[in-house]
């Protein structure tokens, strides 16, 4: 089995004919994914490669009983497409978009914490790929290769680095999750590490963490009260100073928090494989999992 999406998948894109929705639809169907329509309002009734397209989510629903909504929507906007994908009761809802105004993420997330049908995943992140089976996102497809390692990340270019040098040395991947690096998002460490746990292709686990805020500490205590899995982590952003904003809105160190040493305790206190370099994740986990009786043709 894989987690949040598969083969029998029925994805719309919200935001199919812009430069970049257009364009990772594209690469979502030929990685094998199952798209069915897409939305953009004001052109219902319009084609885009064979596929329908809606003025609504709710619209695109009804047609095709999608249960996945990939969200290509320009910042000032996405907001509002991942309320109306919640208010159609899409199940899986993955929000690609970055530079979302944390104000209006304030209000979705209120929203969406309390939905009961819908899941967001995101914003700002690079989506999810079961591998072999269906790719919702912008993760390129041939870096991955199908087998028994789960990996979950804050960061989507690490994500990238870090499949690629597991793939090249033989150790496949279950599922890939990106989470997004904003400060409110959807879906964290510990939502996708339940999944994890329970799913039975994934036997060992990469989590790739950051700077900001405290979701990798209370992911480590999740990990050594629950998991039964082998789990690795790298945690980016060891050289950034007090206050000094990396990358994503999310990783910045403040009030005392957030900092990657603080994280890196935690995670080796739960018995977490700490990775210190991130150009030997590959070849680290490789032998690490050697060691724990896996092996890799």
């Amino acid at each position: 089995m894989s987690i949040f999406v598969h083969k029998n998948s029925r994805i719309i894109c919200q935001g199919i004919t812009g430069k970049q929705g257009s364009f990772h639809t594209r690469q979502c169907r030929e990685y094998g994914s199952n798209i069915v329509g897409g939305v953009t309002p004001g052109k219902a009734g319009l084609v885009f490669d064979g596929l329908p397209i809606f003025d609504s989510v709710l619209d695109a629903k009804n047609a095709t009983n999608c249960d996945v909504s990939m969200i290509f929507v320009p910042a000032p906007y996405a907001a509002d497409a991942i309320l109306e994908a919640i208010d159609a009761k899409i199940q899986l809802i993955i929000c690609i978009t970055e530079g979302i105004p944390i104000h209006d993420m304030l209000e979705v997330s209120k929203i969406a914490s309390r939905s009961t049908t819908s899941r967001l995943i995101g914003p700002n992140c690079p989506g999810v790929i079961s591998v072999d089976a269906c790719k919702v996102g912008i993760m390129p497809g041939y870096i991955h290769k199908k087998g028994p390692l789960g990996v979950v990340s804050r960061s989507g270019t690490l994500t990238y680095e870090a499949v690629w040098q597991l793939t090249q040395n033989n150790v496949g991947q279950s599922t890939c999750v990106g989470i997004g690096g904003d400060p409110l998002n959807g879906t964290n460490f510990i939502d996708v590490l339940e999944l994890m746990e329970k799913d039975s292709e994934t036997k060992a686990i990469l989590l790739i963490g950051e700077i900001g805020g405290t979701q990798e500490e209370e992911a480590a205590d999740w990990i050594q009260k629950h998991s039964s899995k082998p789990t690795f982590a790298f945690i980016a952003g060891k050289s950034a100073p007090p206050g000094r904003r990396m990358g994503h809105a999310g990783a910045i160190i403040s009030q005392g928090k957030g900092s990657a040493e603080q994280k890196i305790v935690a995670l080796r206190k739960a018995n977490v494989h700490v990775i210190e370099n991130p150009a030997l994740i590959g070849t680290f986990v490789k032998e690490q999992l050697l060691t724990q009786g896996f092996s890799f043709s």
